[in-house]
Order: structure tokens, then C-alpha cells, then sequence
């Protein structure tokens, strides 16, 4: 049998409603079949979506697809666990929240193959997860610079270097010589594994013709527990990596902090009052005028109110997971 060429790996669970989606958009790539394969590491889902897969793989018996149990249920044993799998020398790292553009391997691998890159990645275009007005505000807020900083991944118009990358496509021999995916960790695992592949000497390169749909977090409710979980996991990573925190991932927990102790203050400080007051005010104003903007472009003056709701949201539980990872060094996140 002839091996593949690129194994697409994919961390997985109960994703039922995203799945055949997915699987779709990989049976559509610009890649060859032949050259491809799909490993899908399952964390034990309790859902339909083993059902769906085993369905999916008989009536497309052309896409070699491979399920693997990972009773742990972290993305990064998930992945390791697909990589060691992987027959080819080439992986592209996907998600199951994500929807690849038909020439995304493609585009990846060429890429790669030209040495632009040692993690070769594009820009993920952030859709809503519901039919909502606050899912269409957090779809915007997720992929805006004052929601997200330089990530890069989020908003990129050229191609060039990175610090990270979403979704990369590297050489499995690179991830055998700097190390696996951190298990440790439930989130941040692609920007710890980045930031490795940097020290060893290595180059993010990403280019905004590669992209994939992301599908975001549907309400404030759950965007607030993923934006926690990645604060707290942010700090377990900083642990072991300090020299990789950039000033995106500094402001929120210094912001929080300063807030926090502002509103302790102003109990007895009339200054501290005043303090806060401006502090808070030329935040909202900044992000109302942001949203502004944008509520005029879609035409839909109700997004100036969810924009900021959603941004407002993601910067202190951001802040607020990454102080609360400080205080409490042996709990485990969300």
C-alpha cells in the first residue's frame, strides 16, 4: 500500500454537530485521496459523533479516515496520540471546530515543501456558532485586534513570520525532534509547542491565502469559560516558558488587577473613584467607538452593544483565569 503523503490530525469530542461538516471539507481538498490520511483521536464522545464517522467512512470508503480512543480527553494527548499514528512524514493539525478551505492542505504543504516555513499556517475566519445577535458579536469580537491582539492568525493581510499559528502543517521529524504537544496543559498547547519550535531555531510562517472557517463560542456564557481556561492554562504554560508571554497576553491580567485594586481603593479614596471612573470610561469608549465602525459596516446599530459585551467578557475572564492559575497552583481549569 501506497502511504500517504499528509495525515490531518484531529482532536475530537462530541462533536455531533460539526463532524460530517468536516470530514466533508477534507473530502473536498485539492489534495489527492490517495496522498491524504485522517486520524481522529475521539475523547471517548457521548454523543452521536462515533456513530456519524463509522457512517461517514462507509460511504466514502476513498478517505481513509482512523479513530482513536483518548479516555484522557485533553487536545494535546489527542494529538500526540494521532501524530505517533500518522503513517506520513507531512501533519496538518485541524480542529473540529474548523472548516478547511478546499486548497488549504495544498497551499500548506507547498508551503512547506518551499522551506517558507518549519509550522506552515493561514487565517481562520471566525463565523458565528448560533443564529444569534450575541453569537454574531462574539464571532466579530474573536477575531478583532482589541479582542485578540497581534494574533496574527486572527486578522494577517500579508504573508510573512509569526509567533504562532492556528492550524499548522509541519514535518512530523520536526515534532520528534523538539518534543510532543505538552500534555499538561488544556489549552495554550499550540503556542507552548510554538514557541519550543522557535527556540530550537525554527520558523512560524503564515499566509492569509490559507484559511479555514472557525466556528465560535455561541454565548457569553460559554465564551466566558473558554476565555478563563485559556487565562489559567496561559500561566501554567508561562511556568515552564516565561520568555514566551507577549504584551497581548500581559494586559488583561495587569488590566483586572489594576480594576480590582481600584475598586477596593475607591471605599475610602475619593482619587481611586475618580481613577476608575476615567479608567473605565475611555475603555468603553474605546470600544464602543470599535464597534461603532463595524455596526455601521454590517449595517446592524445593535452590535455596538454586543461587541463590547463579548470583548468586555473575554478580557477579564481572561485576566481573571490567569490570577486565579497564581492563587490556586494545584486546581485544575475549566
Amino acid at each position: 500500500m501506497t502511504l500517504p503523503e499528509v495525515s490531518i490530525v484531529i482532536p475530537c469530542l462530541n462533536e455531533e454537530k460539526n463532524i460530517l461538516a468536516l470530514l466533508d471539507a477534507i473530502l473536498h481538498q485539492t489534495y489527492s485521496h490517495s496522498k491524504l490520511e485522517v486520524i481522529i483521536s475521539d475523547g471517548l464522545s457521548e454523543d452521536q459523533t462515533r456513530t456519524l464517522i463509522a457512517d461517514y467512512q462507509t460511504q466514502h470508503p476513498e478517505l481513509h479516515i482512523t479513530v482513536l480512543d483518548n479516555p484522557v480527553r485533553r487536545i494535546p494527548t489527542g494529538l500526540n496520540q494521532a501524530i505517533k499514528e500518522a503513517r506520513a512524514q507531512i501533519i496538518t493539525r485541524m480542529d473540529a471546530h474548523a472548516m478547511p478551505a478546499a486548497d488549504y492542505v495544498e497551499r500548506s504543504v507547498d508551503a512547506l515543501k518551499a522551506g517558507l516555513g518549519d509550522n506552515v499556517g493561514g487565517v481562520i475566519d471566525v463565523k458565528p456558532g448560533a443564529d444569534s445577535l450575541m453569537a454574531r458579536a462574539i464571532s466579530i469580537a474573536t477575531a478583532h485586534p482589541l479582542g485578540v491582539g497581534d494574533a496574527k492568525y486572527r486578522w494577517a493581510t500579508k504573508a510573512g513570520e509569526a509567533d504562532t499559528v492556528a492550524f499548522g502543517t509541519y514535518y512530523k521529524a520536526k515534532v520528534e525532534e523538539i518534543g510532543y504537544y505538552n500534555e499538561e496543559l488544556s489549552a495554550n498547547e499550540d503556542y507552548e509547542f510554538n514557541s519550543r519550535l522557535r527556540a530550537a531555531g525554527g520558523k512560524i510562517w503564515i499566509d492569509p491565502q490559507i484559511r479555514a472557517v472557525y466556528y465560535s463560542r455561541p454565548t457569553l456564557k460559554t465564551l466566558a469559560k473558554q476565555y478563563f481556561s485559556y487565562g489559567f492554562w496561559k500561566f501554567r504554560m508561562l511556568r515552564h516558558n516565561p520568555e514566551t508571554l507577549r504584551w497581548r497576553q500581559a494586559l488583561p491580567p495587569i488590566f483586572v488587577l489594576g480594576i480590582l485594586m481600584l475598586l477596593l481603593l475607591s471605599a475610602f479614596l475619593s482619587w481611586a473613584r475618580v481613577l476608575l471612573l476615567l479608567c473605565l470610561g475611555v475603555y468603553l469608549l474605546i470600544l464602543t467607538a470599535a464597534s461603532a465602525k463595524i455596526a455601521f459596516n454590517n449595517k446592524d446599530l445593535r452590535l455596538v452593544f454586543g461587541i463590547p459585551l463579548a470583548i468586555i467578557c473575554m478580557h477579564f475572564c481572561w485576566g481573571a483565569g490567569f490570577w486565579w492559575s497564581i492563587l490556586n497552583p494545584k486546581k485544575e481549569g475549566n
